[in-house]
């Protein structure tokens, strides 16, 4: 893959990946904060790797907020290197928690959206997709834009 800062259509479709990225996060949040944080965390508790109700309550009510502020960071283009690098990461833990809860046999919720929509194939699919965008993001923002590969965090990045 050429990333050049010369090439135009990655620049596109960096553009392009940035604000379909931060919508869902966007949306993601807001789902999970309509609600009340204690159907997250019951979303949370189904995945059975967090065995302290503080550290689920505490996950319950920030990870959303996170997920808005990246949401927000993606589509404005703030600090473009670290809010795609975070956002691949996230991804990155929230698929494998998926496919490790599936090859498990757990029946749940994924808690992507709020609650109601069980670990599917096509959850998984959607979730991979999403993984695999932000970490064309990320790696077009450490290699293919001028401008992210020397912003400060506070910065601008188109």
């Amino acid at each position: 893959m050429n990333f050049s800062p010369s090439n135009k259509n990655w620049a596109r479709v960096a553009l392009a990946l940035r604000i379909v990225l931060g919508m869902i996060f966007v949306y993601a949040a807001y789902l999970k904060l309509h609600e009340s944080w204690r159907l997250f965390a019951m979303s949370i508790d189904s995945y059975q790797i967090v065995h302290s109700v503080f550290l689920e309550t505490w996950i319950a009510k920030t990870l959303p907020w996170l997920e808005l502020a990246l949401g927000l960071w993606l589509i404005a283009g703030f600090w473009l290197r670290g809010s795609a690098t975070i956002t691949a990461l996230l991804l990155s833990g929230f698929f494998g928690l998926m496919i490790w809860a599936h090859f498990k046999g757990l029946e749940i919720d994924c808690g992507c959206f709020g609650p109601g929509e069980k670990i599917s194939w096509i959850t998984m699919l959607r979730d991979g997709s999403l993984l695999a965008g932000a970490l064309a993001l990320a790696a077009w923002s450490y290699f293919g834009n001028r401008r992210a590969r020397h912003s400060q965090p506070g910065e601008v990045a188109v």
